[in-house]
């Protein structure tokens, strides 16, 4: 038996841009934006989510180089992958930017700057490579945390969702944190659907820390909104891409 949605007062620390004002931002900047093709900017204009990351970077003596992926879910479940080249002409100058459809132009449009295409390990602090970047910690608050899991399990409507061993173990949860990933709730085009990721991160006595993955959206025959709530991001994710997939 479902239970009806209930909706709580949380909000993200920051509302990040949702998938259509990062494309636009994204083309705005860019210099060809105009090889796009057509078909590929009106799959983009539908996206569900998007996320983005450093790929590359290159600095040296007022020069910069950096290159960036940004990656959109469609509403079919498939993905579209931007390729961003962000440089400048010459040391101290503003950066340009320009965008590329696949790896392949971005390496040969990064090649032309005749900046070096592989970084010595030893320049990686300058470097801000994404991958040397830590993952950021959770900052968690001691606030009915054990309330908050215990409500997030009851609206959570998937068959799936986490058991009463889960249940005991965050009814004695010290603290938790919320945080939204993979962009804010993006509407799909004709389907109008919206869908939203959350991590909820809890503090056990022990200090240890468990995470449970909340699906929002309202891909259901009514449009009302729907909780689903899984034990890793990955299964929270395939859970998305296969409503999208069906409702595509």
């Amino acid at each position: 038996m479902s239970v009806p949605y209930e909706t709580e007062a949380y909000e993200p620390a920051e509302s990040p841009e949702s998938p259509e004002e990062h494309l636009e931002r994204l083309l705005g900047r860019a210099l060809n934006s105009f090889e796009l093709p057509d078909e590929v900017i009106r799959q983009l204009d539908c996206a569900l989510a998007h996320d983005s990351s450093l790929h590359s970077a290159y600095h040296s003596s007022g020069l910069r180089r950096e290159t960036y992926r940004h990656t959109w879910l469609l509403a079919d479940g498939s993905a579209v992958t931007l390729w961003e080249l962000a440089h400048n002409s010459s040391p101290g100058s503003a950066p340009e930017h320009e965008v590329y459809l696949d790896e392949e132009e971005l390496r040969t449009a990064a090649a032309r700057l005749g900046m070096p295409t592989d970084t010595p390990e030893a320049e990686l602090p300058a470097l801000m490579r994404l991958w040397a970047i830590p993952e950021p910690r959770h900052v968690f608050a001691s606030d009915d945390s054990a309330d908050h899991a215990r409500r997030l399990l009851r609206r959570a409507e998937n068959p799936d969702r986490p058991g009463a061993e889960t249940a005991a173990l965050l009814a004695t949860a010290t603290a938790h944190e919320i945080t939204q990933a993979f962009g804010r709730p993006g509407r799909a085009g004709r389907a109008g659907l919206s869908y939203a990721l959350y991590e909820h991160a809890f503090l056990l006595p022990d200090g240890t820390e468990i995470s449970l993955w909340e699906v929002e959206h309202t891909a259901t025959p009514d449009g009302r909104h729907m909780c689903e709530v899984y034990m890793s991001e990955e299964a929270a994710r395939e859970a998305m891409e296969r409503r999208a997939a069906r409702q595509g």
